[in-house]
């Protein structure tokens, strides 16, 4: 058996598609289907269950999965523990990052958490969190910083994988102002119609907190979804350029705000949502400087805790 296919397998239990789980394994859907036909072949019994609209695991495929759940991720970590032991890694320090986090939030919190010395080298992996998620899973980075809402409990286990808390921001419905300063695009209620929205891609966490946010309490905009991107930059360009009401981090678009190209689309508090920042790594022991960085994380955090409000 292919330990790549295990990956493949992993990759179809999260994303339920083919054509997705495909291109997060970057290769072509003909190849993936082949690749997951050789794993049920080597299995002795059908995985999936091949429905019009996605992937359903049958109850032998949840068996195989909760055994294997942990083993491609287990190797990667012992390999390279392996390697630091023999002193024959990089030791550069990875952290997978999303978008809107790496624009901002992340220069000022790295500055405060890593520090010149036995650390080593920094590599940032900056991409939308549906890609950092795999990036994590399949051990490519030994960090994740990302959002975070107790409405949505994202893809990393807590068997796993644990988190801290870092930080905390906002999403906030933000439009272009008029010449008055007022939002061209006001959030109102459902008599006003229907106001231009600048939305959230699938892959994108904050997409995802959103709409379980909205779900959970029962909260329904009127909007008018007129564009899905990835990245919340791409919103905030848009959103400064009029066309239409996006829901932001005010980590991202503090700047924005401060110099009048962007103004709160309602004073209705109830339609912002309030999230954490979270640092997550997996469970089992990582190398030497990743541990290191990890301890100045918690102790930076305790010493935060303990520390009287001004």
């Amino acid at each position: 058996m292919d330990l790549d296919w295990l990956d493949d397998f992993l990759a179809l239990v999260g994303h339920q598609s083919f054509s997705r789980a495909a291109a997060t394994r970057n290769v072509t859907q003909p190849a993936f289907s082949r690749r997951i036909q050789m794993l049920e072949a080597w299995v002795g019994a059908p995985l999936f269950q091949r429905h019009p609209r996605r992937i359903v695991l049958t109850q032998a495929g949840e068996r195989f999965h909760a055994a294997i759940e942990a083993i491609p991720l287990a190797l990667r970590h012992a390999r390279a523990q392996a390697l630091d032991a023999a002193d024959w890694s990089t030791r550069a320090l990875s952290i997978a990052a999303t978008h809107a986090l790496s624009f901002t939030f992340f220069p000022q919190w790295a500055r405060r958490n890593i520090h010149a010395g036995n650390l080593g080298a920094l590599s940032l992996l900056s991409d939308s969190m549906a890609a950092c998620e795999d990036m994590m899973l399949r051990g490519e980075a030994s960090f994740l910083l990302c959002h975070k809402h107790e409405a949505d409990p994202g893809s990393l286990r807590s068997r796993q994988f644990i988190h801290r808390v870092v930080g905390e921001d906002s999403l906030v419905p933000l439009c272009a102002p008029d010449d008055r300063g007022r939002p061209v695009w006001p959030v109102a209620s459902r008599a006003s119609g229907p106001v231009p929205h600048l939305a959230y891609a699938p892959q994108s966490g904050l997409g995802r907190i959103l709409a379980a946010d909205w779900r959970t309490r029962k909260i329904a905009p009127d909007l008018n979804e007129i564009m899905v991107a990835r990245l919340a930059a791409a919103l905030l360009t848009m959103a400064e350029e009029g066309r239409g009401v996006a829901w932001l981090p005010l980590s991202l678009a503090a700047d924005s705000l401060q110099r009048g190209r962007l103004v709160r689309a309602t004073d209705d508090e109830r339609l912002s949502t309030s999230v954490e920042i979270v640092l997550y790594r997996p469970v089992a022991r990582l190398g030497a400087a990743a541990e290191s960085f990890w301890s100045g994380v918690e102790e930076l955090n305790t010493r935060a805790l303990s520390d009287p409000a001004p």
